[in-house]
């Protein structure tokens, strides 16, 4: 069975050439008639120093892939332009409220499509005149910006007779790792180019959560022809995603090159759709049952010996509002009451505090005891814990914290998701030490030790939201 399923995906994808096959319209037809599959359509271009040019260049392609029936369009690292100098590279960066990004949002909520902007050049700030950011911009189909992430790995590379760039001369480095941004197309994990090359990046967003993986890139034509298709499909293999990677191409200027070859590969690692030289885009079908059943039938995720070579801990901060409410259990906490968030883990007032500045920490997927919890999550969730806990004993000038949990019914937990308690500790806010313990306890039971409901024994929404507020920026 298990050789079965093997050929199955094998030949699903490949020809007896080895050639992606190209869905036929009959097959096409039958696969629509039970499931409708998101499309994606995956630019290629060769920017100039013309930003004009460049966005009619991208426009036309953006409405080519719209009549094509894309749902999300990816745009390549430099985008808006590639200039002829470092100088004038810089001198010619925009803000996110700039004029380039306004086109683009007004663009995407026109067709009614997600825009991947992969490396807008984003204007640094006074104190770096001299550098600017590589900014990979998600813009939803309302216009609005979804995401944010500047370029983390920076390509700093001097080949004999080759390549030469510094890109840490001209660009800030990126801080953190953004959390997959959940679109029509799937959960999606953003970077850039030179990223492609760390595979820790890509494990990191896919213990996130990530289905897919983007690269936009300007890959240079001799790095390119060596390493360009074998890297996106490694680290689709070893992540099991879609990713997708739009790509600059040809002769920019008389000192660059770029190699192309943008292409979309499926989480078995085959090239499903790739651009033709030249200006061009591909359209590629993202099917996320057949993710899901290379995942089940190969659990490479759970066969990890984090035992030998330990985790990837991610040290990133979601968007808290990015949703109106979060699910705690049989209960749900407004976005407003929720202060710092990580990748899989949030930070909440407590709607009946023990003590002043007694806060919960609970992983974001619903999880009832410890145990349910991922490693991933379980590593987040404590790391989340000491941030946490360290900034609220400076702010409460407290000496010492209680950080606690009730893992089970008979171990007190009421509320059915894994959670933490921590409480700022000051000498003498208890009679006896330990008394903290039964307070937490009974804190929110009633005296026959069933689940308070009375709303008139909590904090107000108005209170906890003021917190939260004051709370969140204490974590900038």
């Amino acid at each position: 069975m298990i050789k079965q399923f093997w050929q199955t995906i094998f030949t699903r994808h490949i020809s007896s050439k080895g050639i992606p096959k190209k869905l036929n319209m009959s097959e096409g037809a039958h696969t629509l008639s039970k499931t409708v599959k998101p499309l994606v359509g995956v630019c290629q271009m060769t920017s100039g120093p013309n930003k004009e040019e460049n966005f009619t260049v991208c426009n036309t392609l953006i409405e080519r892939a719209k009549t094509r029936g894309a749902e999300m369009v990816f745009l390549p690292e430099c985008f808006d332009y590639v200039g002829e100098s470092r100088e004038q590279s810089v001198a010619m960066a925009e803000t996110i409220e700039g004029t380039t990004v306004s086109r683009y949002r007004e663009l995407a909520s026109k067709l009614k499509l997600w825009l991947s902007l992969g490396g807008l050049h984003e204007k640094g700030p006074t104190e770096e005149s001299t550098r600017v950011r590589n900014t990979h911009l998600l813009i939803d189909s309302h216009g609005n910006i979804a995401a944010k992430y500047c370029k983390t790995h920076l390509f700093d590379v001097d080949i004999k007779d080759g390549v030469k760039l510094k890109e840490t001369d001209f660009t800030i480095p990126g801080t953190e790792i953004v959390p997959p941004v959940t679109t029509p197309i799937g959960k999606l994990g953003l970077a850039t180019c030179y990223d492609l090359r760390f595979p820790e990046m890509s494990v990191a967003l896919t213990q996130q959560g990530a289905e897919l993986l983007t690269f936009p890139s300007a890959f240079t034509q001799t790095t390119g022809l060596a390493h360009w298709e074998v890297l996106l499909r490694s680290r689709a293999i070893e992540n099991q995603c879609y990713v997708i990677a739009a790509a600059q191409t040809g002769r920019h200027h008389a000192k660059r090159t770029s190699y192309g070859h943008a292409m979309v590969v499926d989480p078995w690692g085959s090239v499903v759709a790739q651009c033709h030289e030249g200006t061009d885009i591909c359209v590629a079908e993202i099917d996320l049952e057949f993710l899901q059943k290379v995942r089940m039938e190969m659990p490479v995720q759970l066969h990890r010996r984090h035992d030998l070579y330990g985790h990837i801990h991610v040290k990133s901060k979601g968007i808290i509002d990015d949703r109106d409410t979060y699910t705690f259990g049989q209960h749900t906490v407004k976005s407003s009451c929720v202060f710092y968030k990580s990748a899989l883990t949030i930070g909440f007032v407590n709607r009946k505090p023990v003590l002043p500045g007694h806060v919960l920490v609970s992983p974001i997927r619903m999880a009832e005891r410890m145990s349910d919890l991922t490693p991933a999550e379980t590593s987040d969730l404590f790391q989340v814990v000491q941030t946490i806990s360290e900034v609220l004993e400076k702010e409460h000038h407290s000496t010492s914290a209680t950080i606690a949990i009730q893992d089970g019914q008979d171990a007190g937990q009421t509320v059915k998701h894994a959670h933490v308690h921590i409480l700022p500790r000051k000498p003498g806010d208890f009679a006896k030490n330990d008394d903290v313990y039964e307070k937490l306890e009974k804190h929110d039971k009633t005296p026959d030790g069933a689940e308070l409901t009375d709303p008139s024994k909590w904090q107000t929404d108005e209170d906890m939201a003021k917190e939260a507020a004051k709370l969140r920026t204490l974590f900038l």
